[in-house]
């Protein structure tokens, strides 16, 4: 069975500039999803998340490695298509544009003319009016349908990590440019990185 998302050997290198190579920033993932389902990702400021969510939908170019969704490399499909396979929303839910230097009629259509990947990058959480409850019904509704679901959250409110426990059934930590999955909830809060990044808001959680 082809698996949802492959992400492997994936790195993203950025360098002082054009002509002084020295990295800056290295960003490097592997992992596996095989099936529809929901994926929480968290991690601090300037750790890479936006970046990775870029990576997957083709509208950053990696420096190595491949993103295979539902088996085709995105980052061999037509600009202008890769949303049919992926797509990515910024905060106030406006969607990146794709970005290549190689003409589309070189590269593969799509072949799919709805999205199977939705990434949601930290989206802000209104607490009026049933608001969560909406839209955790449409990332149901999305799995339903045979979708995957990437929810990204920077938790600053207890009531974030609790949508996150509630809807999410694996888990990616992104800590300085390392991203490391995890297969429930429990062994996210296991991790060590993770429970000094979410701090006194993981004791008030538990208190």
């Amino acid at each position: 069975m082809t698996a949802m998302l492959e992400v492997r050997n994936l790195e993203k290198v950025y360098t002082r500039s054009r002509f002084d190579r020295t990295p800056t920033f290295r960003l490097h993932a592997d992992f596996t999803i095989d099936k529809p389902g929901v994926v929480g990702m968290m991690g601090p400021n300037g750790s890479g998340k936006t970046t990775l969510f870029e990576l997957i939908t083709g509208s950053n170019a990696p420096t190595g490695g491949d993103v295979l969704v539902a088996g085709r490399n995105i980052h061999k499909v037509r600009t202008d298509q890769r949303d049919r396979l992926a797509i990515h929303y910024h905060q106030s839910y406006q969607v990146r544009h794709f970005r290549s230097f190689k003409p589309n009629v070189l590269m593969e259509p799509a072949r799919s003319d709805y999205p199977l990947l939705h990434l949601f990058d930290e989206p802000q959480f209104n607490t009026q009016d049933g608001y969560i409850g909406f839209m955790l019904d449409f990332f149901r509704r999305l799995r339903e349908e045979g979708r995957l679901v990437f929810l990204c959250v920077h938790p600053n409110e207890r009531f974030h990590l609790e949508i996150v426990e509630e809807i999410c059934e694996s888990f990616l930590f992104v800590e300085t440019g390392t991203v490391t999955p995890f297969a429930s909830y429990g062994a996210l809060l296991e991790h060590q990185p993770v429970r000094a990044y979410l701090g006194d808001l993981l004791t008030e959680r538990a208190a």
